[in-house]
């Protein structure tokens, strides 16, 4: 028989937050140990299947199905079925690759560098920012193997002793990519999964059918709450916290070298490390801030997640909105500054060319709307951050679009010039991945913790502890 995971003693009154933190509390009042246990066991153990859920799933699974076709379409006939051509020989499958990676570098940085940091406001969103993480991931690394053009040979990538003596090319960005995104999914994954481990043992406790007891039991690999399991798990937490740290930065960096490694005017520029990670977290933060937003009213987890964690992000957001921004000037002003006829055509043509429109809804969407984040009325304000959110979202995958297409449609010479055009097997392929994300989340916030019940009752005790000796 399981024993029950000791927790703290509940407080004599209500925890409250002081006055010094923020006028916006990191925790609604009123929240006691086992209140919030039960809110987040709850919505895994008891809450039934509503209607609204089992729309939207079986919507995503559609998404899903439709992944399937496009991906097995592509396989039959190979990837003329893309409007790939040349001299624009990338096209969805690359712009899908980068926008993805970047989606899933928000939950990284919230989970590793706010725990470092020892940031409290981290607690509520930390989970579903990590689950994110390894969605969009997984989405990202589907891209590059159907682009393969033979993706059943993928494990020529992987350096391995062969018979053949066949070494994987290491001066190819390919090669780095698939290191680059290996180690940071494998990295995610043990750092969610063992953030979990204490609250699984809890729905093993709490859970009333034989089912759920044995599943969260091996999943919470015999976890009793002892001094000494706690002791493992801070020391296992605080490492994969600091391994996960420097992906942030690696990652979209090696992203970034598939581009500034090449002579094509756009592409070939030392900025492109350093602006590729601020949009990674520009685009992830977006993400985080438009799932937290609907989760929030769904679940009514209100008191748990709360305005100020929604106006800290939209802070983060801001902050690294302007480095994006800076990026798009030193782009323009260094294409000025170098002199060269290719890179300043090459920026002009992003506002005056065949793809325009793309500039200048870039401009709007990641430059202009989110300029309005510096006003607190817009940063505590539902509607606004669902809007402006959404609108980064857009304009990164606008971004995207621009770095990979307009920078390839003209080459030096006009004879090699071209026009690329998405047929209806890249948006199809692009729509499925959007399923699949959005079906992983259905399934991850009705079968697992979506809140770390066991840090946001930690942050209680801290809050009851410092209201005492103020």
């Amino acid at each position: 028989m399981s024993t029950p995971i000791a927790t703290p003693p509940e407080p004599r009154v209500q925890p409250v937050v002081p006055a010094e933190q923020s006028e916006f509390p990191v925790i609604l009042p009123g929240y006691t140990y086992d209140a919030v246990e039960k809110q987040i066991g709850g919505i895994v153990l008891e809450r039934p299947i509503t209607f609204g859920w089992a729309v939207g799933f079986i919507g995503t699974a559609i998404l899903v199905v439709l992944l399937h076709l496009a991906v097995v379409w592509l396989l039959i006939r190979g990837v003329g079925i893309w409007g790939i051509d040349i001299p624009v020989a990338w096209g969805f499958a690359i712009i899908n690759f980068v926008w993805w990676i970047g989606i899933g570098h928000a939950g990284t940085l919230i989970s590793a560098i706010l725990y470092l940091f020892r940031q409290r406001w981290r607690t509520s969103i930390n989970r579903f920012a990590e689950a994110m993480t390894i969605f969009a991931v997984m989405c990202a690394g589907l891209f590059p193997l159907i682009h393969l053009g033979r993706p059943w040979m993928f494990y020529y990538l992987i350096p391995y002793p062969n018979t053949m003596e066949i070494w994987p090319q290491f001066r190819s960005p390919l090669i780095w990519d698939f290191f680059a995104v290996s180690t940071y999914f494998t990295t995610s994954v043990l750092f969610w999964y063992s953030g979990m481990v204490p609250d699984f043992a809890a729905l093993r406790d709490r859970a009333k059918q034989r089912f759920a007891k044995v599943i969260f039991g091996i999943l919470s690999f015999g976890w009793r709450g002892s001094a000494r399991h706690w002791r493992n798990y801070e020391d296992a937490y605080v490492l994969l916290a600091a391994l996960s740290t420097p992906l942030v930065v690696s990652v979209h960096s090696v992203v970034s070298f598939d581009f500034a490694v090449g002579i094509v005017p756009g592409w070939h520029s030392t900025i492109f490390p350093p602006y590729f990670v601020a949009g990674a977290l520009y685009a992830g933060f977006a993400m985080v801030l438009t799932i937290a937003i609907i989760l929030r009213p769904v679940f009514k987890i209100e008191g748990l997640v709360t305005m100020r964690h929604l106006d800290n992000m939209a802070k983060l957001m801001l902050a690294s909105g302007l480095v994006v921004m800076y990026g798009y000037l030193m782009e323009g002003f260094m294409a000025w500054y170098g002199g060269r006829e290719f890179e300043t055509y090459q920026q002009l043509t992003r506002f005056f060319g065949t793809y325009g429109g793309w500039g200048w809804g870039l401009l709007l969407t990641n430059v202009l709307i989110p300029q309005l984040l510096w006003f607190k009325r817009f940063r505590t304000n539902i509607w606004w951050l669902l809007l402006i959110s959404t609108s980064i979202n857009i304009g990164m995958w606008i971004e995207r679009f621009i770095i990979v297409v307009v920078s390839l449609h003209r080459d030096y010479m006009p004879s090699a010039w071209g026009y690329y055009s998405p047929t209806i097997w890249d948006i199809a392929t692009y729509a499925g991945t959007l399923g699949f994300f959005t079906f992983a989340l259905f399934l991850f916030v009705r079968l697992l913790p979506m809140i770390p019940a066991f840090e946001v009752k930690e942050m209680l005790s801290h809050l009851r502890h410092e209201e005492q000796t103020a």
